[in-house]
């Protein structure tokens, strides 16, 4: 009886072993493998910079280009709304879970952050949603632009999307620094 106890109790614990050394092999093969224990393909999500700027601005129409960096958002009269900024020129070689993770920057008239949000990607809706619910995408919201390249997102408010958001956070970075080296009025 105490063979059988000492073998079950050893089988149990080789088996418990293998299994987190596959669990830990999923974990470090890195992006793309599972999401919820189950095997995800990535899907590329068209996200339009109008649409993004209507959800701050519904009487938004256009974007006209200011400089490199900024844009005017403009309703149907040709008021100015606010600015917008986008990552997308800058975003090369800055990978999130997927693959390149753009961000667009919405602002009111005297350049405080409204919005920030993914622009087109290939991101996990899983890990994206995720951020939202965690708040991630406002760390940014109310702070002037200017200032906005100081503020670093708390490691708390992005947990378990590590990719994602710290390819948001160096996007921004790059966004924001472009935006104070070609600054307007």
């Amino acid at each position: 009886m105490k063979k059988v106890t000492i073998y079950s109790i050893l089988a149990i614990l080789i088996f418990n072993a293998q299994l987190s050394t596959t669990l830990i092999a999923q974990d470090l093969t890195g992006p793309g493998n599972a999401v919820n224990g189950k095997k995800e393909t990535p899907v590329f999500k068209q996200i339009a910079g109008l649409d993004v700027i209507k959800t701050v601005y519904p009487d938004a129409v256009a974007v006209e280009k200011v400089n490199n960096v900024w844009f005017k958002i403009l309703d149907a009269n040709k008021k100015l709304l606010g600015y917008t900024l986008s990552s997308k020129a800058y975003s090369e070689g800055i990978i999130g879970y997927h693959d390149t993770t753009p961000v667009i920057v919405i602002t009111d008239k005297d350049q405080v952050i409204k919005k920030v949000s993914l622009l087109s990607n290939w991101e996990s809706a899983a890990y994206t949603k995720k951020l939202e619910r965690q708040n991630y995408f406002n760390t940014w919201n109310g702070i002037k632009v200017s200032d906005a390249g100081t503020k670093k997102p708390e490691v708390d408010s992005y947990t378990g999307a590590t990719y994602t958001a710290s390819a948001v956070k160096k996007n921004m970075e790059k966004v924001i620094t472009a935006a104070n080296a070609n600054k307007i009025k």
